[in-house]
């Protein structure tokens, strides 16, 4: 079969009729970035204190904000029955222009999303309409759709924690569930471009593995996220500001009154130390990987260097500079671009040669 031109991209020899790899595979690019965006607009939100400004889920009619004084008043009010708005008044309160600003990092973040789903659902209808879906990805694609909804799912059902009894923020239980959940679609979203990259270029080849190795660097990576996103949602950054100690000793004073498993999950000391110290865990797996994947992909090399290298510097600017919002904003902009450039990195190792 001859190579066809389309304004979508290129069908590679071989591969049946309609079937649009390259295309796909922007596409999945596309989203991915988006995914990035989100992630790093999340941050902003938690650091914000916004998270808890929206306390419906309105699927449709949520897509405007409010437009008037009157719509307005009513949303405050619906936050002044929050706990964490109790909490805020003993302290001093809050005006309607600093609800609005709070207001406006939330619905911002549920706009992205509800996009995002667009940008996924709508390209997928019209590729699978086309058939221009290889043969057997198609469980897949719909996989990361479902994969993406569930995302949205665990989204309001970490608000909800927040706005129950006498909470002022929500579960960081629940938080690191809708976090995670991100960032293995993003790293699900990287690894299917890349098999379409690699189908595009020569129709014979496999899917690319996920090895043992991989598996490996996949764990020890987790628990750095996991590590992450308690110590956002326990505000724990705040626990030391100096750097390498912590608040002038190498290992701080942890309480374990509460027992074992309630310290290693709730205590903000030991967290932002475990965060700190596993961090080079990681990046030792990192560079083994790096270094594996140099002669098959160089660039997926050089991108996984940079993403850990930066990632760690801004880890310790992050606590030197007391948790700055940009700062800290940044740091979870570039842990969202490492997990996709650990995916790639992977996908690399696990692709197979071809002459």
């Amino acid at each position: 079969m001859a190579t066809q031109a389309s304004p979508m991209g290129l069908i590679a020899p071989g591969i049946a009729n309609k079937a649009r790899p390259l295309a796909i595979a922007r596409w999945l690019e596309v989203v991915a970035f988006m995914v990035v965006m989100i992630v790093m607009v999340g941050g902003i939100t938690r650091l914000t204190e916004s998270g808890l400004s929206i306390t419906e889920w309105e699927v449709v009619t949520g897509i405007l904000p409010p437009l008037s004084q009157a719509a307005w008043i009513a949303e405050f009010e619906k936050y002044q029955a929050t706990p964490q708005y109790r909490l805020m008044t003993s302290i001093g309160g809050m005006t309607l222009a600093e609800f609005q600003f709070i207001y406006f990092w939330e619905w911002f973040h549920r706009l992205i999303a509800r996009v995002i789903g667009m940008a996924y659902a709508l390209p997928l209808a019209w590729f699978w309409a086309r058939g221009a879906i290889p043969k057997g990805f198609k469980p897949r694609l719909v996989g990361l759709l479902a994969l993406g909804g569930l995302q949205g799912l665990f989204g309001w059902i970490m608000v909800q924690s927040g706005l129950v009894g006498d909470m002022v923020a929500v579960s960081h239980f629940k938080l690191s569930l809708h976090l995670l959940t991100a960032l293995l679609l993003l790293a699900l979203l990287v690894w299917t471009a890349r098999d379409m990259r690699n189908l595009a270029r020569d129709p014979a080849v496999r899917p690319a593995r996920f090895t043992g190795f991989a598996a490996i660097v996949a764990g020890v990576l987790f628990i750095q996220l996991l590590l992450g996103a308690w110590v956002a949602g326990l505000r724990a950054g705040h626990a030391a500001y100096d750097w390498p100690l912590m608040n002038g000793r190498l290992v701080p004073q942890v309480d374990w009154s509460g027992g074992v498993l309630w310290t290693l999950t709730h205590d903000p000391f030991l967290l932002q130390f475990l965060h700190r110290w596993w961090a080079f865990v990681a990046v030792a797996a990192l560079i083994v990987l790096a270094r594996r994947v140099r002669g098959r992909d160089r660039l997926a090399s050089v991108m996984l260097n940079i993403t850990f290298g930066t990632m760690l510097l801004l880890g310790i600017a992050t606590v030197m500079s007391g948790v700055s919002l940009w700062v800290a904003a940044s740091h979870q902009l570039v842990g969202a671009l490492l997990v996709a450039s650990t995916a790639w990195a992977m996908h690399a190792l696990g692709t197979q040669r071809t002459a």
